[in-house]
């Protein structure tokens, strides 16, 4: 059957009863999709490994999205959206799945996205993650970042260093979210979730009452205003450990971003702070494996040592990456030189490895005169790491 959006791509069967949304949603979750898209004048559009399928059932009518945003929400907070214009929040279907929805209008008309949430948190070692990531889970205080654009496995990472630190330590975490996403039982560790909007005003309210609530770490969701970030350095310089997000690509922009946040007055102060605090920066984003279904992060890490302190100090932040791509033994690693791994270890196909790296003319290069063995270490599980049988 063709599709009536765009021909290459794969159309999946109808929900039961052809559009309800918790059937769609339900589609959704066997068929292992990361998203469900739901707008006017087009069939209901999940994302399975990158791609976007449309379901085989209805075009959605103004009137049907309306109906779907009201069936989800409830009459009470549909109102509030309709004032607002944006909601997020989460929900939960019958089969137990859970979903972080963002309502919204587009066109004066009605439109849901939904990001599905795993029920279970995933083991640190099972995201190929390097060892490293695991390794910052066990810090005593600091900042950790963890960044990258929508849908790269932000909120996964930060749940599964949660959830490591939850299994080995006896900690009070707290952690601040927008909405809640993976659901933390209480193992070791003893763990808050407060939602913002449910539980507490916004994030910089929560942070200033966290810190009245003996946390030993504390989750912010994102870092995506003034406030919060301020208050989100003030914990991390405190004592406290705490593990934040930002919708940046690589390490260099993280710190820049947060720099730009402040008024110019207060910018030297501000270099100062986190220099002092932040602990490092994970940045990563996620290819389709070729080797089998599902996806694989590729990783920069940036770790703050000495030299990475003055130069954020010193507001030397373009040296950064030259410093990243000499420190692989102590655990940096820059972006290419995780997409390059990941390709020799036959997990990513090699146009997307190079159209996606920060310098697609040096990664041919690389694919074609380099040697394998340059970017083959030893896996997140201390085994040695073997190229499937891609040669150079």
């Amino acid at each position: 059957m063709q599709c009536d959006i765009e021909q290459e791509i794969a159309v999946t069967e109808t929900p039961a009863n052809n559009g309800g949304i918790r059937e769609i949603l339900t589609v959704a979750t066997q068929r292992g999709a990361s998203d469900v898209h739901i707008n006017a004048g087009l069939k209901p559009i999940l994302r399975i490994n990158t791609e976007l399928v449309p379901l085989d059932c209805d075009v959605v009518t103004e009137q049907a999205a309306r109906e779907m945003a009201i069936e989800i929400l409830g009459r009470e907070r549909f109102l509030q959206f309709e004032k607002n214009r944006d909601f997020d929040f989460s929900t939960k279907i019958a089969n137990g799945s859970r979903f972080r929805v963002n309502a919204h209008f587009q066109r004066d008309t009605v439109a849901l996205a939904f990001r599905v949430i795993p029920n279970a948190i995933p083991d640190i070692d099972s995201l190929n993650l390097p060892q490293i990531v695991k390794e910052l889970a066990t810090l005593p205080r600091g900042l950790v970042l963890v960044t990258g654009h929508t849908g790269s496995g932000k909120s996964t990472s930060l749940a599964a260093m949660i959830d490591a630190i939850n299994k080995r330590f006896r900690k009070r975490i707290i952690t601040l979210e927008d909405p809640v996403e993976y659901a933390l039982e209480n193992g070791t560790s003893m763990i808050e979730q407060r939602e913002i909007g449910q539980d507490c005003l916004n994030f910089a309210s929560g942070l200033r009452h966290a810190l009245r609530q003996d946390p030993d770490i504390i989750l912010v969701g994102e870092m995506r205003d003034l406030e919060t970030t301020s208050s989100t350095i003030t914990a991390a310089e405190t004592g406290h450990l705490v593990f934040s997000s930002l919708h940046t690509i690589n390490a260099p922009q993280t710190i820049e971003r947060i720099i730009d946040i402040y008024p110019a007055a207060q910018q030297n102060q501000i270099r100062t702070m986190l220099a002092n605090t932040l602990q490092a920066v994970i940045s990563q984003t996620l290819f389709k494996r070729t080797d089998k279904p599902g996806m694989v992060p590729c990783v920069e890490i940036l770790l703050c040592t000495s030299a990475v302190r003055n130069c954020i100090r010193e507001n030397r932040i373009f040296e950064i990456p030259n410093i990243i791509s000499t420190s692989r033994r102590i655990g940096m690693q820059e972006m290419d030189y995780s997409i390059a791994q990941n390709y020799f270890l036959g997990r990513i196909e090699k146009q997307e490895a190079i159209m996606r790296s920060t310098n697609p003319g040096r990664m041919e290069k690389i694919f074609e005169t380099g040697r394998p063995e340059d970017y083959l270490g030893v896996n997140a599980n201390g085994n040695e790491e073997k190229t499937n049988g891609r040669k150079k």
